[in-house]
């Protein structure tokens, strides 16, 4: 490909001074004021609008005003949970490593894309993102994805004097391309100005959560309505059935879920970006937790992505290298006529590859591609010398051909895996094929390279046809230290794992084998997959590991479908720009930070910032935890409604006879005055020790057993407890059933029963930081967010009930000393009551495990 020199250093910063640099502007987002206006017209909010209009027209402003603070507060917190976690995602993004490769002074650079300027000579290459808008000078079987601008998912091919927009990606080939237009000039910049209207559409957990609310939603208005009825039928006059109608649905309606859900997926997000692994959709911190089968990639993943060329094979014998890293010198030992080779040999190998090795403060190191520099450092260790100014005419890699060649000064060379090559030789002699088996049997990945005189113009067909056999690179990348640790995690969660490599079956073999993945019993699966997806799922479901080498984009989307269709939640790693149809099926899909493709990265759920292997078993682990602190909090919320309802039950079933316990003033106090600061906590409770012991045991987040703790056991608990309070109050005042009830008497029997409920939801909070463990079991200080939140809890129930204003307007007054002892009794009940349920449940999995 023809190459220029480019501009001058002094030029590229006189027009970055004079244009200012190149931040292409992203799609413009909804209004703040319009979000805020969505949390005030959801579901939930019409509902409670619904019901202070109704309390307006009914006489009752007291409790309208009580209503409209409950919808202000529930949208201004949920508005600014949203708000904070859509910026804080948009800062964490800015971590993502960018950089663009540019000729400037004669030699190839690599600059942030913000310092590119007008006339700035740009090298692309497959899975590169096009940061400006260019004219292609030299176009080399380009394929560029324009998605983002024309909606078009096929890629589109260019040549030499087209344009290309900012904002698109390499999908194939290599190009060279003169900046046309940087930042608000670019095309993209156009049509960000026309999508300010768009909006996001709801994530799968939106609509999940929005399923539980609606179901809530309409099973607290139906509730009020019979009940409202069956207080007319009794005889209430019918603002009184009114009142007592909207007490029931607002007991139901669990206001401060959406707020807290949105705050404890906000918070796992944060603290997976503090593990090095970027959330770019918070709907995926949950369904990293439910993950139960990882598809991972070798290179970079489960070893550190250090390439060294540590074996070469020629016809003349076997070359040892000893070097350090990219360093350009090495011990170089073999056989005279092997290392008389050696130096041809490498030449041809770095003709074919972009990547180079580069000092940076004294220390050598790998400018794109890793293998590229490695190769580039062989080069260097045999004398070769770097001439950005020859005329090198290059065919790119593709997966289809899964080698690249060049062509220079009258010959063409050839690299890639040895299959492909070998196909393509004219003789391989059989010392060839020993070499190749015994060096990916140690785990060394295996290039060949070859080579041909050629004078035309080249084409793949001619070029790589009749070639003569150069030799084999073997290249060692070490593992990483702590996959074995890793590996065992996800064995110990019963999440299976598989490694999907295009590398050779013995290499893939011999790595995985070496960090503790395939274990014996374990698949090992070559280029030929079954072709009946229940066989391939059969040989991929396997718990002592499984191996896929040779695998083409294709392979790697069926892989993620297969294991979908055998209901697997599927985490699937990718870097490269074929990787991301795969990336985008699968359930998570997982890029590479530092070594992966901008496309990679764009289709990608969760980016790896250090490509650590380590670092997706720590996700899974924190979305393990925010999931279970959703089942936490929603126990939490929902054990509340059954005490807050209980009262109007009774109520309402004893025709007024049994005087109504507590008022929906109160309800609205215990919702979002003291329950609000512990659910908020349990929502950011840290992970268990147990979190990664086990499979997980719902994907739902409402299932039987919550239902059955929350309305079974904790709920009756506590309403037994509050209304046992208030019935003690009364009859030790000297009420008699059906007795109309003195004032001062129903205040301090009804503050009993509002102690009782706010004191058992407090023991409540700290049963609900584990579904196994009772609360003596778990550390006290395991928590202290929860411990400042009860504290808060208790001193809103002291001026509740001791500020003669707030009880004045609420209802309940002080209790008699005695009757503290319920409030006590109700905290009891339920810390035995859940550890009793704890331990039914326990027998229960054993006997059906055995």
């Amino acid at each position: 490909m023809a190459e220029t020199g480019g501009l001058t250093s002094e030029e590229a910063a006189r027009r970055l001074a004079q244009d200012g640099p190149n931040l292409l502007p992203r799609l413009a987002r909804p209004s703040p004021l319009r979000e805020l206006a969505r949390q005030f017209t959801h579901l939930l909010a019409l509902l409670l609008w619904a019901a202070a209009g109704l309390a307006l027209l009914a006489g009752t402003p007291v409790l309208a005003v009580a209503i409209v603070v409950v919808i202000v507060f529930n949208a201004v917190f949920a508005f600014a949970q949203d708000y904070r976690a859509d910026r804080s995602t948009e800062r964490l993004r800015a971590l993502l490593p960018s950089s663009t490769r540019v000729r400037r002074d004669g030699r190839m650079r690599t600059i942030d894309p913000v310092d590119l300027v007008r006339d700035d000579v740009v090298l692309l290459s497959s899975g590169d993102r096009i940061a400006a808008d260019m004219e292609l000078t030299e176009a080399n079987e380009l394929g560029v994805d324009e998605s983002v601008v024309t909606g078009e998912s096929e890629p589109v091919r260019h040549d030499r004097g087209e344009l290309l927009s900012a904002g698109t990606f390499v999908v194939q080939g290599e190009a060279e391309a003169r900046v046309t237009a940087t930042g608000a000039t670019t095309t993209l910049a156009a049509i960000s100005a026309l999508a300010r209207s768009a909006t996001r559409p709801p994530s799968p957990l939106t609509h999940a959560l929005n399923r539980v609310v609606r179901t809530v939603a309409v099973f607290a208005v139906t509730t009020g309505v019979v009940l409202g009825i069956a207080g007319v039928v009794i005889g209430l006059r019918p603002v009184d059935a009114f009142l007592f109608a909207v007490g029931v649905a607002v007991a139901l309606v669990p206001e401060g879920l959406l707020p807290t859900v949105t705050l404890s997926l906000a918070r796992g997000a944060q603290t997976m970006a503090h593990e090095q692994a970027l959330v770019r959709r918070l709907d995926a911190v949950e369904t990293l937790g439910a993950t139960t089968f990882i598809c991972t990639d070798k290179t970079g993943t489960l070893t550190q992505n250090r390439m060294s060329v540590v074996e070469i094979w020629t016809p003349g014998g076997l070359v040892r290298v000893q070097g350090d890293g990219y360093e350009p010198t090495a011990t170089i030992t073999g056989p005279a006529e092997a290392t008389t080779l050696l130096p041809g040999l490498a030449a041809s190998a770095v003709l074919c590859v972009t990547g180079r090795a580069v000092s940076h403060a004294g220390k050598w190191q790998a400018e794109g591609n890793p293998l590229d520099a490695a190769i580039f450092a062989l080069a260097m260790r045999c004398g070769w010398q770097d001439d950005p100014s020859r005329p090198v005419t290059r065919l790119p890699y593709t997966a289809k051909r899964m080698m690249s060649s060049a062509v220079l000064a009258g010959r063409a060379s050839t690299i890639g895996a040895p299959e492909r090559v070998f196909e393509r030789c004219s003789r391989v002699p059989e010392e060839a094929h020993r070499a190749l088996s015994r060096m990916t049997a140690t785990g060394q990945r295996v290039l060949a390279v070859a080579g041909r005189p050629w004078s035309a113009t080249p084409t793949e067909e001619a070029v790589e046809t009749d070639l003569e056999l150069l030799g084999l690179l073997g290249l060692e990348d070490p593992p990483r230290p702590d996959v074995h640790e890793a590996l065992q995690a996800c064995r110990d969660a019963d999440i299976r794992v598989i490694m999907v490599t295009g590398d050779h079956p013995n290499t893939a073999e011999a790595v995985a084998r070496e960090v503790g993945l395939l274990q014996p019993g374990g698949a090992v699966l070559g280029s030929g997959l079954p072709e009946d997806d229940a066989e391939l799922g059969e040989l991929l479901d396997h718990r002592a590991g499984a191996v896929v080498a040779r695998v083409t984009p294709a392979d790697k989307l069926r892989i993620t479908r297969v294991l979908r269709e055998r209901g697997h939640v599927v985490a699937m790693t990718g870097d490269g720009v074929n990787d991301a149809p795969a990336l985008r099926e699968a359930d998570v899909g997982v890029a590479m930070g530092r070594s992966g493709s901008d496309v990679a990265r764009e289709a990608a759920d969760l980016v790896l910032l250090d490509d650590h292997f380590g670092t997706i078993v720590t996700a899974v682990r924190l979305g393990r935890a925010t999931f279970a602190n959703a089942r936490r909090f929603l126990t939490y919320h929902l054990t509340d409604n059954v005490a807050e309802l209980a009262p109007f039950a009774v109520w309402a079933l004893t025709g007024g006879q049994f005087p109504l316990a507590i008022g929906v003033l109160q309800v609205l106090a215990l919702d979002i005055g003291s329950d609000m600061l512990p659910a908020l906590a349990l929502g950011v409770e840290p992970p268990s020790k147990r979190v990664m012991l086990g499979p997980v045991r719902s994907r739902s987040l409402i299932d039987r057993p919550l239902v059955w703790r929350a309305f079974g056991v904790l709920g009756p608990v506590e309403a037994a407890a509050s209304l046992g309070g208030f019935a003690a109050v009364l009859v030790l005042g000297g009420w008699s059933w059906g007795q109309q009830v003195a004032p001062g008497l129903l205040a301090a029997a009804s503050g009993t029963a509002f102690a009782t409920i706010v004191v058992a939801q407090m023991a409540n909070a700290f049963a609900c930081r584990s579904e196994a463990i009772p609360a003596w079991g778990l550390p006290f200080l395991g928590n202290r967010s929860l411990l400042a939140a009860v504290a808060a809890e208790l001193l809103l129930l002291l001026a509740f009930l001791g500020i003669p204003a707030a009880s004045g307007l609420l209802g309940g007054g002080w209790p008699p000393p005695a009757a503290w002892l319920f409030p006590l009794a109700g905290a009891v009940l339920v810390i035995l009551a859940d550890a009793a349920f704890k331990a039914v449940l326990r027998r229960r999995r054993r006997g059906r495990a055995a």
